[in-house]
């Protein structure tokens, strides 16, 4: 990975959803191609925001955000799908009156000519949205619907995959099924930034780990480093580990 070019990089973002009120206070990220970056912190450390803001969704107020050369700061989200760059939020992420077809159809509405060679990939990847595929997206259990929401951003084909809380809600089984899910997309060369409350078993997976706190990027290092370091074991795997815990943030 050390020869990899940087994909994506936010420098010093602020950014914050109402005027006057920064949650981002100077945020920084450089990440390599093909990377899995796992992103932990206590709750209000600004994780979601982070994410929200490298989509658009939250204005950055001062700093960039770069996907390879070119400048996307605050680029809508449409264009940024159009660039690569995919978004699973952590809530309302699928339609839920829709199929699980009819779900992947509207993840394919930007490139409707790749729906049917984009959707064989997923259906590897997710062989139970196959087999169920007519079903409707509302009546999935939390950890399918997490597969759907998933499978629905890859239709893009997206080269960066940003993931909120993707294991927030399940049972243990089904957040263990999320983590390998989210380890074999990487795997077919999708870089991806998961933000996590599962700080543990987050860095078990992850190439590199950044832990937030107070809106800035308070350290970085191989996740098994970050597993193994005094002070972020006893700031923050103490109460992150398990995945108790909800993020505010």
């Amino acid at each position: 990975m050390t020869d990899a070019k940087t994909i994506i990089s936010a420098d010093h973002l602020i950014a914050g959803y109402l005027p006057g009120v920064d949650i981002l206070n100077g945020c920084s990220m450089d990440v390599k191609e093909g990377e899995l970056i796992g992103v932990i912190g206590p709750n209000g450390a600004g994780k979601s925001t982070f994410l929200k803001a490298l989509f658009g969704l939250v204005p950055v107020r001062e700093g960039t955000v770069t996907l390879r050369d070119e400048d996307i700061t605050n680029f809508k989200a449409d264009q940024l799908v159009r660039r690569g760059i995919g978004f699973v939020p952590q809530t309302e992420n699928v339609f839920e009156s829709l199929s699980i077809e009819e779900n992947l159809e509207m993840g394919a509405y930007q490139a409707p000519k790749t729906y049917k060679s984009q959707r064989a990939k997923i259906y590897d990847i997710f062989p139970v949205l196959a087999d169920r595929r007519h079903q409707a997206a509302g009546s999935l259990s939390g950890g399918e619907r997490q597969m759907v929401a998933m499978a629905r951003a890859l239709m893009m084909d997206p080269s960066v995959l940003l993931l909120d809380e993707p294991s927030a809600g399940l049972s243990p089984d089904r957040q263990d099924e999320t983590f390998v899910r989210t380890r074999e997309i990487n795997r077919t060369g999708v870089t991806v930034i998961m933000v996590e409350q599962n700080a543990r078993r987050c860095l078990q997976i992850c190439d590199r780990g950044y832990v937030l706190d107070q809106g800035t990027s308070a350290y970085t290092a191989t996740g098994q480093e970050l597993l193994k370091d005094p002070k972020v074991i006893e700031l923050y795997l103490g109460t992150l580990g398990d995945g108790s815990e909800q993020d505010a943030s």
